[in-house]
């Protein structure tokens, strides 16, 4: 069974997260480095969150339907980005099993991975917060 129920819960926890991230006056600068818009497409429940990140921009993030056009889009079930924002998916390795596919220019989103590490304690707090031991026991 998928941890999440449907497209609103995967908002409500990776969307706010990724928002967060935007909105953060230390971290957002180092991932808008990237300088392209990332799309994550998942499955189970169906649900896409779109990402800009680039230099000069406003780091907007639309979980749904977007007018942005995605130059990397990185496909998995919404399970696998879960445990990724828990600290226990190796991206590296995850795509080299098919857990995770990547369409575009991969080795800019590579390079925003070890970015990520500072962030894993954030998510686990927003369900902590939210009272999701049951997301937090499942991965």
């Amino acid at each position: 069974m998928a941890y999440f129920k449907d497209a609103d819960e995967v908002y409500r926890y990776i969307g706010t997260l990724f928002q967060q991230l935007a909105d953060d006056d230390e971290l957002a600068p180092k991932f808008r480095k990237a300088n392209t818009i990332v799309q994550y497409q998942y499955r189970e429940p169906e649900s896409q969150i779109t990402v800009e990140l680039i230099e000069d921009g406003e780091g907007r993030v639309d979980c749904g339907e977007t007018t942005m056009e995605p130059e990397v889009v990185m496909t998995m079930d919404a399970d696998t980005a879960h445990k990724f924002w828990l600290g226990k998916v190796n991206v590296t390795v995850a795509l080299a099993r098919g857990q995770m596919k990547a369409k575009g220019p991969v080795a800019k989103i590579l390079k925003l991975v070890p970015l990520t590490k500072p962030i894993f304690p954030r998510y686990r707090a927003l369900l902590e917060q939210d009272g999701r031991e049951d997301l937090l026991e499942a991965a």
